[in-house]
């Protein structure tokens, strides 16, 4: 094979997908200096992803400046794999994970001195609950950062660039996403682990029914609003994450971590409306999801088209709504990822 670049990033993605196997994967590209996602997301077969135009495809993409972002995908679940982001943990911590018998079957570098790692705790899907409650314990024993915890996180595809500028090299060059090892398997206590995770966990329910037409009267003023948002903001560090933060995205992870509390819908709008920046107060809450305007670039035409999902979403402010394809011959075409919450580490 003449382009070398080519191959090695065929080679990369080959080797992390056979060490974390899966059914489908998510894809998700972020552009580095607009923060936004890529018009559309896929879910893709392993196959796929090692298929020649589709990693033309994403190449072309990482050169424009698009991060390449992947996660086992399991639906409403996590699927067995999770992520502990070791961007400024100790350089001992990899050996102490396999003191521990938290063994990773994939470690990837993200730049010099930057870590992520994949470690596959069960070989069936875990519950959110119990999948976030594991990334925040491992995040506590590693000094793995704990803002990069949640069961749908996403981490880096190796075989591309890291965009960020803050990784670039002394050169200003963008440093590649190494694959630094890939071995298929469990954690050899991962059974241990979450038997100690599942006791610590609270009794409560993991979903919580919304009631769209309680006439509770508005419980929150201005300042009290802004203090629940910006509270948010400061324990998930999105301004230190994200310099540019797309608010619409940052309004649903509130409104989720609301929900979870039990709060009222109509009170999770009141303090959307009060303190989210420029939040459209006419607008209201709309159920359903369509798809991408047709004259917006997409990932290549490969699968079916799935428009038909109806799930919860709030207002989204001039953003081009979300496309999902699933690949040949799925039964059950899946809900779309930005709905369902993915997102990656930087």
């Amino acid at each position: 094979m003449k382009d070398r670049g080519f191959f090695l990033t065929w080679q990369a993605i080959r080797r992390q997908l056979a060490a974390m196997p899966n059914d489908l994967y998510l894809v998700r590209l972020i552009h580095n200096l607009t923060g936004r996602p890529f018009p559309g997301e896929r879910l893709w077969t392993a196959a796929q992803l090692v298929g020649t135009a589709t990693i033309r495809f994403l190449r072309a993409r990482n050169c424009e400046g698009c991060d390449i972002y992947l996660h086992p995908y399991a639906g409403g679940q996590n699927a067995g794999y999770i992520l502990v982001d070791l961007d400024r943990a100790d350089p001992t911590a990899m050996d102490l994970m396999r003191a521990n018998g938290h063994d990773p079957c994939v470690v990837v570098q993200t730049s010099p001195g930057h870590l992520q790692a994949w470690i596959h705790l069960s070989s069936s899907p875990l519950e959110p609950t119990m999948a976030t409650a594991a990334g925040r314990h491992l995040a506590r024993l590693y000094g793995g950062d704990r803002a990069s915890t949640d069961w749908r996180h996403l981490g880096r595809l190796a075989g591309f660039t890291n965009q960020k500028p803050a990784r670039r090299t002394l050169d200003r060059y963008a440093p590649w996403v190494r694959l630094v090892h890939a071995r298929a398997g469990l954690a050899p206590r991962a059974e241990s682990l979450l038997e100690s995770v599942r006791q610590s966990i609270p009794l409560s329910a993991s979903l919580f029914p919304i009631d769209w037409t309680t006439p509770d009267p508005d419980p929150t003023n201005a300042a009290e609003a802004v203090a629940i948002y910006q509270g948010c903001m400061q324990r998930w560090h999105i301004r230190q994450r994200f310099p540019q933060p797309d608010w619409s995205i940052v309004d649903l992870w509130v409104a989720r971590h609301l929900l979870s509390q039990g709060r009222p819908a109509v009170q999770i709008q009141a303090i959307l409306r009060l303190a989210s920046p420029h939040f459209p107060a006419a607008m209201a809450i709309p159920r359903t999801t369509c798809a991408a305007p047709s004259h917006a670039p997409r990932f290549p035409p490969q699968g079916a088209l799935c428009a038909r999902h109806v799930m919860l979403h709030l207002p989204r402010r001039r953003m081009p709504p979300t496309l999902v394809r699933t690949p040949p011959g799925a039964d059950n075409p899946a809900p779309s990822a930005v709905a369902a919450g993915y997102r990656p580490c930087r």
